[in-house]
């Protein structure tokens, strides 16, 4: 059996009186490339961001690599140990779809910024990492540059090398090329098919669906609080089961055409 890299038991999420997500379980699977997908405001961000306690939760059970990280409303388990809990999220990398960079720092600055002031590592070492990451994400030239002087492409390929240098177990993407113009958005895909070549344990939420198809081991619909569909991706798209699956689909077509 393959390890479990995330694990998540009956969680339910409220904003308010608002539902959000009810009873969603699921586990990652060490090296699986997961494109979580579903209509807006289905609750595909706040899942991700429940993951890393960005997000509380209401109810359920939240594992990290066999550590618990949070449980809420479930007698009999508790979270881990504070200082365990924060050693574990950090080794999730999450990539906003609004990337996020400090406007006052250079790329480079933005980069090494977390590894000098969360894991105490000398700033030559983390510039050294940083350099490392920016050659991965093919922005090597633009070290000493400031946000503003960047593509949101740009940007955003930053930010993946941002999260990179946290040395992550696994990388979390928020609809990552959401914010960018349609031209842009190759170039960061591009990049997140590199780290999914490389095995890197990966969850995306995306509305890319030519991507989700080409890369992903499995595909999870969520919709109406629930989730729906956890399937290959040959089978979510042309043998879904599910009658909300054949309708999004559907309208993603009418869309296009």
């Amino acid at each position: 059996m393959n390890e479990i890299m995330i694990k998540m038991t009956d969680i339910h999420k409220s904003f308010g009186e608002t539902k959000v997500l009810e009873g969603v379980s699921l586990t990652v699977e060490k090296g699986q490339i997961i494109s979580v997908i579903g209509p807006s405001g289905a609750g595909k961000s706040t899942l991700l961001r429940c993951i890393n306690k960005l997000e509380g939760i209401d109810r359920g059970i939240i594992e990290i690599e066999g550590v618990v990280v949070t449980a809420e409303d479930k007698p009999g388990v508790a979270a881990a140990p504070k200082w365990q809990v924060r050693k574990t999220i950090a080794k999730t990398g999450m990539v906003f779809q609004n990337f996020n960079l400090f406007p006052h720092m250079t790329v480079l600055q933005n980069i090494i910024e977390a590894p000098v002031t969360v894991k105490r590592m000398k700033k030559a070492e983390a510039t050294e990492v940083a350099m490392r990451q920016l050659g991965r994400v093919g922005l090597l030239d633009k070290a000493d540059a400031y946000p503003s002087k960047l593509s949101g492409g740009q940007k955003q390929r930053v930010a993946i090398a941002r999260a990179l240098a946290m040395a992550p177990d696994v990388m979390l993407f928020d609809e990552p090329t959401s914010a960018l113009d349609p031209e842009l958005v190759g170039e960061v895909l591009d990049v997140i098919k590199k780290l999914a070549a490389e095995h890197m344990t990966m969850m995306i939420v995306s509305h890319e669906m030519g991507f989700a198809r080409e890369v992903s081991d499995r595909v999870i619909f969520i919709d109406n609080l629930k989730l729906i569909a956890d399937c290959p991706p040959g089978q979510f798209f042309d043998r879904p089961e599910h009658p909300r699956i054949v309708a999004f689909l559907e309208k993603i077509l009418r869309n296009r055409n």
